[in-house]
């Protein structure tokens, strides 16, 4: 039950902040990307923004997987943002970039924005896994 916690954590961490936060920097025109895009991805043409929460819940699954066994409560929200905002962006820049026919790794500015929106998505994981297992634990 708690990874299916994890991936519900994780789907719903990308509505609520990761897409929140793209939209505020589109807002303030720092990027152009469109929030809750619901273009159609391929080869199934499922919405962006449902794809993207998708792939937010894998990803919250393996998010848990490293906080599961995190005793401090300092190492739980430090390791939450750090591996969420690194670990999809470098997966995100390396190898769906070129999978989808852009160049690998993209330039210091999409990094940069990837960073804070994917840090955002895993602090938001974190908090809502913690919601919903309000025992309090990690586990």
């Amino acid at each position: 039950m708690k990874w299916l916690k994890w991936f519900i954590a994780g789907a719903l961490a990308v509505p609520l902040l990761h897409q929140v936060v793209l939209a505020l920097l589109n807002a303030a025109g720092v990027i152009a990307r469109q929030p809750f895009a619901m273009t159609p991805t391929e080869p199934f043409g499922v919405p962006q923004v449902i794809s993207l929460s998708f792939w937010g819940g894998i990803w919250g699954i393996i998010l848990g997987l490293l906080l599961v066994r995190t005793k401090s409560a300092r190492a739980f929200w430090l390791i939450a943002i750090v591996v969420g905002a690194i670990a999809p962006t470098l997966v995100a820049g390396l190898v769906v970039a070129p999978l989808k026919g852009q160049p690998a790794g993209g330039d210091a500015k999409m990094f940069a924005i990837g960073l804070l929106i994917n840090g955002a998505w895993g602090l938001g994981t974190a908090a809502l896994y913690r919601l919903m297992n309000r025992s309090g634990t990690t586990g």
